[in-house]
């Protein structure tokens, strides 16, 4: 009896494992398209969110807009959408309902169509709610009516990065080659010819929130200028002593991958890196693999 009882809960727990193995993994954001577009999407996957949502402006019904937005169910809207990257399109689909939607903003009613949603070779036709997303990282937002469609959500995955890689400074067009360093606690990038407006040169702090401008330069040599605003400052203790650099907010990361963060700024002309990566980029995104070759 034991042995027929155990050799059921064996197949129970294979059975789970390859219904589990089924189902597709996905990352917490991942580039999905929405076919009538063309675009491709950062999307991110929300476990919280019923419906899919997708940025939308500039609403038109067409054959005129009844002033109840549940009396024009079943008519087309016109509508612009937009990626990440700026780039827009101008699209069509029917109405299929309106959908209530209660946030820290208050209570919003959507139009609901239906599009097919997901990886160019993969695509589920869902309800997608419409709404004016440009203040928001994410343009197209993925909720559980996609994610039931066998899926399943891994927040923990981060991607695998080596000792070196090449990344972009996205505010200065530059691509550097860059010092993976776990032991410093934020990112530094060279920087010369600081100038700060209205600078207060005997108080650094006193210049939080005012406008810099720098020259900053890759291993190649090549050269730009930025300006942005000063978040802070930050003090560095090394070999040398301790030394207070000014903070800024930069997009840095892989090419069309870059992510906000904060910058220590300082003279690195004699470093062989002039880029380097803290672990304020790494945490929650990367892993470090010293063995692997970029």
């Amino acid at each position: 009896m034991f042995k027929r009882i155990a050799i059921s809960t064996v197949l129970f727990f294979l059975s789970i494992s390859v219904f589990a193995s089924d189902k597709i993994v996905l990352n917490q954001v991942e580039t999905l398209t929405v076919a009538k577009s063309g675009l491709l999407y950062k999307a991110r996957i929300d476990t919280g969110a019923v419906n899919t949502s997708l940025h939308a402006v500039d609403l038109d019904i067409i054959g005129g807009e009844s002033e109840k937005m549940k009396s024009n169910v079943g008519k087309i809207v016109e509508f612009t959408t937009e990626n990440e990257r700026g780039e827009k399109k101008r699209i069509q689909a029917e109405i299929v309902s309106t959908s209530t939607v209660k946030n820290s903003q208050g209570i919003e009613t959507r139009y609901m169509v239906k599009l097919d949603v997901g990886f160019s070779d993969k695509l589920h036709n869902i309800h997608v709610n419409l709404r004016d997303r440009s203040h928001m990282n994410y343009k197209l937002l993925i909720g559980r009516n996609f994610l039931k469609r066998n899926y399943i959500v891994d927040v923990s995955e981060k991607k695998t990065i080596g000792p070196l890689a090449e990344l972009s400074v996205k505010q200065t067009g530059l691509m550097y080659n860059t010092r993976i360093d776990t032991g410093a606690v934020e990112n530094s990038l060279h920087a010369v010819n600081i100038r700060v407006e209205k600078e207060d040169t005997i108080n650094i702090e006193n210049n939080i929130g005012k406008m810099i401008t720098f020259t900053t330069a890759n291993e190649k040599g090549e050269q730009a200028d930025v300006r942005t605003k000063i978040r802070g400052t930050s003090l560095i203790r090394n070999a040398q002593g301790t030394e207070r650099r000014y903070m800024v907010r930069l997009s840095v990361g892989e090419p069309r991958h870059e992510f906000v963060v904060d910058v220590n700024l300082k003279d690195r002309s004699k470093m062989g890196y002039k880029l380097l990566i803290g672990r304020n980029w790494l945490q929650g995104h990367y892993m470090v693999d010293v063995s692997k070759k970029h």
